[in-house]
């Protein structure tokens, strides 16, 4: 290669590097400043109540000691350690059957299954059934965390992938789960 070109690539890297940087920084720039704030991904809604200005804070009345957390009104989850420190909250998406409100027990838990939606589901964490209809926390391997059709009776809470995995490490068989309105 002659010294011509040689300075002509390296004329070339140094301004795909400048524009490289430029847009780096343009990034950053622009970012949230609490983009790295919560493992939650979700988008946070608004509490109703003046008293919860912070909808991502565990609810007082949700007990004590390890457990799940399930907020009927907020679609929300917390798992909450054994020194009562939340170590994880996330959105859900839930199911067509609620449970009552009300503390319960992990009771059974499936690596991988077809859903009662048909759609394949895995990190399944089942805690109670309603008229037969069993209810509990899962992910849909496709990712997917949409509205279940309200014509079918479905008691899959569905979270991400992300989420469910946490979930599923966390929520031993027995584990308590309390559910709130």
């Amino acid at each position: 290669m002659s010294r011509s070109s040689s300075g002509f690539v390296a004329g070339l890297t140094a301004a795909a590097l400048a524009a490289v940087g430029f847009l780096a920084y343009q990034a950053s720039a622009s970012a949230p400043d609490d983009l790295n704030a919560s493992p939650d991904k979700s988008p946070t809604v608004p509490s109703s109540s003046p008293k919860d200005k912070d909808p991502l804070k565990l609810p007082a009345a949700s007990g004590k000691g390890k457990r799940v957390v399930y907020s009927l009104a907020g679609d929300r989850v917390w798992l909450v350690g054994d020194s009562g420190k939340v170590k994880r909250t996330y959105r859900v998406t839930p199911s067509t059957v609620d449970p009552v409100p009300g503390s319960y027990t992990v009771n059974s838990r499936t690596g991988q299954v077809i859903g009662s939606d048909g759609v394949l589901i895995e990190h399944v964490v089942r805690f109670t059934s309603v008229n037969g209809i069993a209810v509990g926390f899962s992910a849909a391997l496709n990712g997917s965390t949409s509205k279940p059709d309200p014509a079918k009776k479905t008691g899959g809470i569905r979270s991400s992938r992300a989420d469910g995995n946490a979930m599923w490490d966390f929520a031993l068989r027995d584990t308590k789960v309390v559910v709130i309105k």
